[in-house]
């Protein structure tokens, strides 16, 4: 496998070439033009995920989360379950690696443990809704979105319910 893809990026550098020859377009302009224009759209989604990541950074080392775990332990104490998953609850919508590395927090505990399953199946029902908004609606010029994050949310809230839901169901 290896060794394809060393002979697999020339082939494909040199078909970029010939095909543009056969074209008879400039490749070299071509490609500072697609440059310059990945330069722009990365000065215009850079400072929006640079601010989640900040976000996500802040969320972690400010104890919040730890807060949120004492809190729950103290309404569910038999259940450790709420308060394993209360950081994959709050992290998924903003940030898929940091949800992924909660995940594999939870699942380092033992991979058929019960939180396991269901921070999996949380995991697989819902999206990074946040970020998803703040880089594409960014890198396309909407400002007014308001009800996406609005419905983006609330399909969250829905996806974890319902895997928690089927979890119990399935799973237990």
């Amino acid at each position: 496998m290896n060794n394809l893809s060393l002979i697999f990026i020339p082939l494909l550098i040199g078909f970029v070439l010939i095909y543009s020859l056969i074209k008879k377009n400039n490749a070299y302009d071509s490609f500072i033009k697609g440059t310059n224009e990945g330069l722009n759209l990365f000065k215009e989604v850079f400072p929006s995920v640079c601010a989640m990541l900040l976000a996500v950074t802040l969320m972690k080392s400010c104890g919040i989360i730890d807060d949120v775990k004492s809190v729950l332990s103290k309404y569910f104490p038999y259940s450790s379950l709420f308060s394993d998953l209360a950081p994959m609850i709050i992290f998924r919508p903003i940030s898929g690696s940091a949800s992924v590395a909660i995940l594999d927090q939870v699942c380092s505990m033992g991979g058929d443990s019960f939180s396991c399953k269901v921070a999996s199946t949380i995991q697989g029902s819902t999206d990074t809704t946040i970020y998803v908004l703040s880089l594409y609606f960014t890198s396309v010029g909407i400002t007014k979105w308001k009800h996406a994050l609005k419905v983006g949310l609330l399909s969250d809230a829905i996806g974890i319910i319902s895997g928690i839901l089927l979890a119990f169901i399935f799973l237990k």
